[in-house]
């Protein structure tokens, strides 16, 4: 997600259907879909066909596949059977028990109970509703029937396993969340005899309602025993509702944070390994989030605090205003910092003299210093960073650069650029925790710092790669001499032309350079090769520059997502641009192993992958200017050499495996010249 780059793409063929969501078996390594209701299909990483892949027809539609780290896959069907992967996959024509009689399949679940996989699910018939607990293992199946409520049905359900006893969530339309309690139960011969259906009572858990506004949920996640995430609308009396995201403390019944999701939602929300997942506008949201032990103390404080505005700064949600793919907070830290700050006072009441206090934490340390001088600002800023390492160090730098850029836009006249590239330097930072660094060094023009960000950053958006590329080849040479750019991706192989001269840089390959290879062979490559090796050949854009452009080579990105904007790249620049990748591209092929020297120097695979994305972008606008004509041209005859050769060593490639071969089975200890003839 960070480098959001797609890992792989599958298609079922035109007509068919996915028909559950895909998992992946965590046993296997293996990926598991089912299209159609009846097909079952499994593939792993290196399948490229998905109609190639394992395929199994079921006798039964499919309504959900759960997969479990330890239990492996289960399959639940549309009529309330229940198998595992193993089992189904050994006779997959067996015919499937239908469970249920005329109900429909709201939700499900799977969980693990000790060793063995529990599956729950709810039903619903004539504004019933029931729940199922299966573990399909033990062939173990009880139905229960859930308490009515009057005026309101259940809208989403969540459950747990603790102790035994499945605990049961329902978001209700009456904007209240309940909570049943299931034990499991041990089957016995009489139980199994003497079924009865048994009624489930239901519990109030939540009132989602603050200050007078109330939240009409669509998604409930469990958090930990004492939190629950829930998406929704907020509607407060007079203003217009708007979606938002909600971490609730169910154990004293408190809101415990939100953020306006201004670009709207899916309304689903998914939750796994601390991190949420939603649909925020047209992009996937991933947020990381902590919940901290539970107390009074904690759900009263945070409360008062949520009415404070300097307390939302240490929430880090801003960033989704901005359509980010990763977003971290601490939901706590402002608790913290109240709870911190009255400790700090009884305990300056209590001590003696020569006792230090504590340290301030983050937060309160920004507040304090805000209005400080620049040069106490950023002394202050070291300190913190030169702390003992925490776990959360990285979100403390990220905090510590929000604070400097924050400065930098509140005034225009500050800007720290050595602090701040020490800082990008000497620590690994994302482009999520620091969102507005790049937007600041764009405005500032400061490139040695965008070069950093972007060979560093691994989620930096394609708009703003695209955005640098353009700042890039729009600065002038002139001013880019006044820079200190890290040149030490270009300086081993560039040519440039500096006063009319040539100076060029060759790496002597194997012992022999180029022209004493065309002395002693006497000959010559042809021309349409590309390797023109007159003295007029040069990169077409300084060292400095040349390097800029290396790290815009550098950074991940997704091509559905950047070639809308290099369609808009000027032509004159794309010009340029496609210039120094065929450079490069010459450059590369030059070498036996098809690689630049020099440290973090593109490779073969990155100025490939951005010449054909360049092209595919601005083609049309290249067809039309005749001052591309002619490095089309050059570029289409290398490339057809390139194939031609390419073409010819596949012939031979049988003889030359064979005469390895034989080398390998000759073990001759004397010296010895043999001509082998190639047919």
């Amino acid at each position: 997600i960070s480098d959001q780059k797609p890992l792989g793409c599958w298609s079922v063929k035109h007509g068919q259907i996915l028909t559950c969501p895909v998992v992946c078996n965590f046993e296997t390594h293996e990926y598991i879909a089912v299209h159609d209701d009846k097909v079952l299909r499994i593939w792993k990483d290196e399948d490229i066909n998905l109609d190639k892949a394992f395929k199994a027809t079921l006798s039964a539609d499919v309504y959900r596949i759960h997969s479990l780290p330890q239990g492996g896959p289960v399959v639940l069907f549309r009529g309330g059977g229940v198998r595992t992967l193993d089992v189904l996959l050994e006779a997959p024509q067996q015919e499937i028990e239908n469970i249920i009689s005329g109900e429909a399949i709201r939700w499900s679940g799977a969980f693990m109970e000790g060793q063995q996989p529990v599956l729950i699910f709810t039903t619903e018939k004539d504004g019933d509703f029931f729940v199922y607990i299966q573990k399909p293992k033990l062939s173990s199946l009880h139905r229960y029937k859930l308490e009515q409520q009057e005026s309101a049905k259940p809208l989403c359900f969540t459950a747990h396993i603790t102790n035994q006893t499945v605990t049961l969530l329902c978001l209700y339309s009456n904007d209240s969340v309940y909570h049943v309690l299931v034990p499991l139960q041990q089957d016995t011969e009489e139980e199994e005899e003497e079924e009865k259906e048994e009624i489930l009572s239901k519990s109030l858990l939540l009132n989602l309602s603050v200050s007078g506004a109330v939240l009409k949920g669509t998604s409930l996640v469990v958090l930990d025993k004492d939190h629950v995430g829930v998406l929704g609308s907020l509607a407060a009396p007079g203003k217009k509702p708007t979606e938002c995201l909600t971490i609730w403390n169910t154990k004293f019944q408190t809101l415990q944070t939100s953020k306006e999701l201004p670009l709207g939602t899916s309304g689903q929300l998914w939750c796994y390994e601390e991190k949420f997942f939603l649909i925020h506008g047209k992009v996937l949201t991933v947020i990381l989030y902590k919940c901290e032990t539970s107390s009074l103390a904690a759900a009263v404080g945070k409360l008062k605090n949520s009415q404070t505005p300097d307390v939302s700064l240490f929430l880090n949600w801003n960033t989704l205003e901005d359509e980010e793919l990763v977003v971290s907070f601490q939901s706590q830290e402002s608790l913290a910092l109240k709870a911190e700050s009255r400790m700090n006072l009884r305990s300056r009441r209590s001590t003696v003299a020569g006792e230090q206090p504590a340290p301030l934490s983050v937060g309160q340390l920004l507040i304090n210093y805000k209005n400080a001088s620049a040069y106490v600002f950023e002394n202050e800023l070291k300190k913190v960073m030169a702390r003992a390492p925490t776990p959360d160090l990285q979100a403390t730098i990220g905090s510590v650069v929000t604070a400097l850029t924050d400065r930098c836009k509140g005034n225009p006249k500050y800007y720290p650029t050595n602090f701040l590239q020490q800082i990008v330097e000497n620590h690994e930072l994302s482009y999520s925790l620091c969102p507005d660094l790049m937007a600041v060094a764009l405005e500032k023009k400061d490139m040695p710092l965008l070069q950093m960000c972007l060979e560093r950053f691994p989620d930096i958006p394609e708009e703003v790669t695209y955005t640098c590329l353009k700042a890039f080849l729009s600065i002038s040479e002139a001013q880019l001499q006044s820079l200190d750019v890290n040149v030490d991706s270009v300086i081993c192989y560039i040519d440039v032309e500096l006063d009319d001269k040539d100076v060029k840089t060759e790496i002597v390959e194997n012992g022999f350079s180029s022209e004493m290879d065309q002395d002693m062979c006497d000959t010559k490559i042809p021309e349409e090769m590309g390797f023109t090796r007159s003295r007029g050949e040069s990169c077409p854009v300084g060292l400095q520059k040349a390097a800029l452009l290396n790290a815009v080579l550098h950074s991940a990105y997704t091509e559905t997502f950047l070639l809308p904007h290099l369609k808009n790249l000027p032509a004159q620049q794309a010009i340029l641009f496609l210039r120094y990748l065929y450079y490069l591209y010459v450059k590369c092929s030059e070498k036996v192993n098809t690689t630049l020297p020099g440290i973090r120097s593109p490779t073969i695979n990155q100025i490939m992958d951005w010449m054909c994305l360049l092209l595919d972008a601005q083609f049309t606008v290249m067809v039309m200017l005749p001052e591309a004509k002619e490095l089309l041209s050059n570029l289409h005859k290398f490339v057809r050499a390139q194939v031609r050769f390419y073409s010819e060593l596949n012939k031979i490639e049988g003889s030359l495996r064979e005469l390895q071969r034989l080398n390998h089975l000759r073990e001759s200890q004397t010296y010895s010249i043999e001509v082998l003839e190639i047919i």
